[in-house]
Order: C-alpha cells, then sequence, then structure tokens
C-alpha cells in the first residue's frame, strides 16, 4: 500500500482531476495501472478491447484499469471486476497479487506502471462484458502468445504465476 500511496501522491500533486476526484492520466507519459486475470481450473480469461477504449483497441487483454484513486489495489480490482465482467466478491476463491513492475510502451509513449492480480474462481461465470471489450475467450494458460495481446501481457502473466 505504500508503494502506492506515494505513487498516488506524486501523480495527484501535478495532475488534473476529473470532477469525481479521480486522477486524470490522458497527457501523462506514466500512470499506475492494475492488470487482473481471471482464472477458473486451468484456463484464463481473455477480452478483446473495443474501439472505445483509449489504448489497444481490437488487442486482447484481461480486466485492468487506472489505479486512479486512494484505496487498497486489491479493492479497486474488486471493482473493475465487478464493472467490467459482473464478478462479484463471493465468486472468487483467492485473489494473488504480483510484485508492480514498469514497462514502457514506445507505441503508446508510455510507462505503465502494473500491478499484476491473478483471481482464482470458484465456478465459472456467466460473463457480463461491459463497453470496454467486444468479446471473451476461456484459454489455457499456455496458449496466451496465440493471440494478438497488449504488449507485455504474457509477461505479466508470469508475474502471477
Amino acid at each position: 500500500m505504500d508503494k502506492i500511496k506515494d505513487i498516488l501522491q506524486e501523480f495527484s500533486e501535478k495532475l488534473p482531476k476529473f470532477s469525481d476526484g479521480r486522477i486524470d492520466y490522458s497527457n501523462s507519459d506514466k500512470a499506475p495501472v492494475l492488470t487482473c486475470f481471471v482464472k477458473y481450473q486451468d484456463k484464463i480469461l481473455l477480452l478483446k478491447r473495443s474501439g472505445k477504449v483509449r489504448v489497444y483497441k481490437g488487442l486482447w487483454n484481461t480486466v485492468a484499469g487506472y489505479i486512479d484513486e486512494l484505496c487498497p489495489v486489491k479493492n479497486k480490482a474488486l471493482t473493475e471486476l465487478k464493472e467490467e465482467l459482473g464478478i462479484a466478491e463471493d465468486m472468487i476463491r483467492q485473489v494473488k497479487q504480483g510484485m508492480p513492475y514498469e514497462f514502457h510502451d514506445k507505441n503508446a509513449r508510455k510507462t505503465w506502471i502494473i500491478f499484476p492480480f491473478l483471481v482464482d474462481l470458484k465456478k465459472k461465470p456467466a460473463i457480463k462484458l461491459d463497453w470496454e471489450h467486444t468479446e471473451f475467450k476461456w484459454i489455457k494458460l499456455g496458449q496466451i502468445n496465440r493471440y494478438n495481446i497488449v504488449p507485455n501481457l504474457d509477461v505479466t502473466l508470469k508475474k502471477v504465476l
């Protein structure tokens, strides 16, 4: 929590805010994000990003979001799961957090501070996609590189396995 608190304090002081108080990273060259892999048995869930998102349109990803408010990162991951897929906390067997790391994407011209998570589900849910995604697929762990994924998603997955 201290690392994210320090990061958010730094960004909060220099970046604009949305009307609800969240930090606006739109014009920042660096941003903290969470990447949350959803796992059921021996498969993970991939989500195809819609044309309405800001970056990585049409690429395969998982649940992800900006860390734009001061709260425990795990709570933010649970909120994103609920918003993007309709997965509630009582459907989760275990949440594992990997070590955060930085990744610079020269094409997006942004350095991402990635906080990776792996969420293991009790049972296979009925997925309810929001506007951020157009389709989903359950894939075996070793199949991630068969898809046109967002940069570094395979590396992020290894950090939580």
